[in-house]
């Protein structure tokens, strides 16, 4: 697998930014939005769902017609946050930490920091929440985003549901009125017209329209009287959210005579979660999937291909013209890099620059061999979900076991009939470049991101359940997970001492701003065009436990304690960190949420 490697001027302080010396450099505003697939907009043939101001994008745009990404949110922002595949990353999951990329990693938000540019990120970032993994530690200069993968997961504020919520913004948490994806959008803009006569780097991710489906009812109606299901109808009622969004953006570039010299990108992070219908083998049942087979999760196409269109009218990019060819979320990284003259890290890229393809100087994009793969585990196991690619050819495995298919895309695009059996030198040379692969990125296993604690640039830090390492096939990742009380007891999380000290460690059943005790409940909460949430389950907790180094300590927890609080004397240096509370007698579930502060 042939990588890119670009060698620039290292230190950040010595660079001096092209705009001072004269030169106009383009903005940058990057959308990315969550889980809406290649399928659902109506310029790629979606018949149910109308979106106007993507199609308008669409045809003013260069249009990557082969992109693809990774099957997963997280894997997928890793990869297009430094411009490496997400397992070199180390990312391969949404869950079990697995989805935070290791504190050396150069994200774009340095990349453009360091090219003097002003650098914002609104929505979901889903690379980790404290330091040093939050967007605002990762170059970027302001911040208004989430907690964790989906509004409304245990790192987020308590109760968000897409609707005046709690946001972090800058650091603190800050209440804001209206939808979540209006919200990221204004913040955008508002930032954008702070910034006028600077250049600036804009990454919105909306978390729409991933689920929950809190769709408001003027825009999800329309899809229900259609006699689309009533998910489904959610679903698309986001997009049609988005698409507003969309067009207001560029309403306003164009008010603020911003169009011409700012590189709009629009894409997504993964196939379809809602848009298609399909069984186990991927094959659609129904709703839209362009053809495709597979949606979010799968190693088929249906999984990874998406969106991306690009357009930077002064340099020539736009028009609708279509640019063929292998593509991939973490080309956008050394293509931005090459389009705005932007000075990278000396470390070794994935991806290629994609620049002249996209100006036209070459037909299409250079041909390549790419994998995707979907692990989605606590450890990676080899041959699980992956797909070898080139400009003709799929090598599909779908599942633990190897059991490959091969799929000729130019003459069967809904990857229909295996034909590994007359094609064998195919299967084994893509064969043999996932073997290669799987050996390049296995190092990178090993090294996974710890919990961070006991530094000066954030104290206290709130470990939560949703970065356990667990073998369990139980899981607890949202706010729903921890109201039903899902029991898990064998969890742990890899954590990082970043000084000698004394540390004050807070176990708790629900977080500090439910204000409720450890053995007491919440309220069931409905509000309007939200999914219910159920009232709070009671676990009679009688006992704490905490082991991390050479503490294992227990206490006992009283009636009314809103939190188990240990004083502990802890080393520089890494380590696991393990909790339990017990009730009835010797049942154990670990402490959903634990506040660590150097004291």
């Amino acid at each position: 697998m042939k990588r890119r490697e670009i060698l620039f001027a290292a230190g950040a302080a010595s660079l001096v930014p092209v705009w001072a010396q004269g030169h106009k450099q383009p903005n940058v505003i990057l959308v990315l939005t969550d889980d809406q697939g290649y399928g659902d907009m109506s310029c790629h043939g979606n018949p149910f769902l109308k979106t106007p101001n993507i199609d308008k994008l669409h045809a003013q745009s260069v249009r990557l017609t082969d992109f693809h990404v990774d099957p997963m949110c997280a894997p997928t922002r890793a990869a297009l946050m430094t411009g490496r595949y997400s397992a070199r990353t180390g990312v391969w999951s949404t869950l079990n930490g697995c989805y935070i990329p290791r504190r050396e990693e150069i994200t774009m938000g340095h990349m453009f920091a360091n090219g003097g540019y002003g650098t914002a990120m609104f929505g979901k970032w889903h690379l980790g929440d404290s330091y040093p993994y939050g967007a605002e530690h990762r170059g970027f200069q302001h911040v208004v985003r989430h907690g964790a993968g989906v509004v409304g997961e245990i790192p987020d504020a308590w109760n968000n549901n897409y609707y005046d919520d709690t946001y972090l913004k800058n650091g603190k948490w800050t209440k804001f009125n209206g939808f979540c994806t209006d919200v990221w959008f204004d913040e955008c803009m508002d930032y954008v017209k702070s910034h006028k006569g600077k250049p600036f780097f804009c990454y919105l991710a909306a978390n729409a329209p991933h689920g929950p489906f809190n769709s408001h009812e003027k825009y999800f109606k329309p899809y229900l009287e259609m006699g689309i299901p009533e998910k489904r109808a959610r679903f698309y009622g986001l997009i049609a959210n988005i698409d507003e969004n969309v067009g207001r953006l560029m309403a306003f570039l164009e008010k603020e005579n911003l169009t011409e010299d700012t590189i709009l990108i629009f894409m997504g992070d993964n196939g379809t979660a809602m848009g298609a219908g399909v069984r186990g083998n991927g094959l659609v049942t129904d709703g839209y999937n362009a053809g495709m087979r597979g949606k979010k999760t799968m190693p088929y196409e249906g999984g990874h291909r998406n969106a991306c269109f690009v357009r930077y009218p002064s340099a020539g990019i736009q028009g609708g013209r279509d640019v063929p060819g292998l593509a991939a979320h973490f080309d956008l990284m050394p293509t931005l890099a090459d389009l705005c003259d932007l000075p990278m890290s000396g470390r070794k890229l994935d991806g290629i620059s994609l620049a002249p393809s996209l100006k036209g100087n070459e037909r299409k994009c250079p041909e390549r061999t790419l994998i995707v793969h979907n692990m989605q585990l606590v450890e990676p196991h080899k041959y699980k979900d992956f797909a070898v690619m080139t400009s003709r050819w799929r090598l599909v495995n779908r599942g633990l076991s190897l059991s490959a298919q091969l799929f000729d895309i130019k003459a069967d695009p809904g990857q229909t009939t295996d034909v590994a059996s007359t094609h064998p030198e195919v299967y084994e040379r893509l064969m043999g470049e996932y073997e290669k692969w799987w050996e390049d990125m296995t190092p990178n296993f090993k090294n996974v991101s710890h919990q961070v604690f006991g530094s000066k640039q954030e104290n206290p830090v709130l470990l939560t359940c949703h970065s356990w390492r667990t073998p369990s096939k139980e899981k607890s990742y949202n706010q729903l997970h921890v109201r039903q009380g899902i029991a898990i007891n064998d969890a742990y999380w890899p954590v990082e001492v970043a000084s000698e000290g004394r540390y004050r460690i807070e176990l708790r059943r629900w977080p500090r701003e439910a204000d409720v005790p450890i053995a007491g409940s919440v309220p069931a909460l409905e509000e309007p065009f939200c999914d219910p949430l159920p009232e709070g389950r009671v676990y009679p907790v009688t006992h704490a436990r905490l082991v991390v180094q050479d503490v294992d300590q227990t206490i006992k927890v009283h009636k009314g304690d809103k939190a188990a609080v240990f004083e502990v004397p802890l080393n520089k240096g890494q380590t696991k960190l393990q909790t339990w509370f017990t009730f009835d007698g010797a049942q154990t579930i670990g402490a959903y949420y634990v506040y660590v502060e150097k004291l």
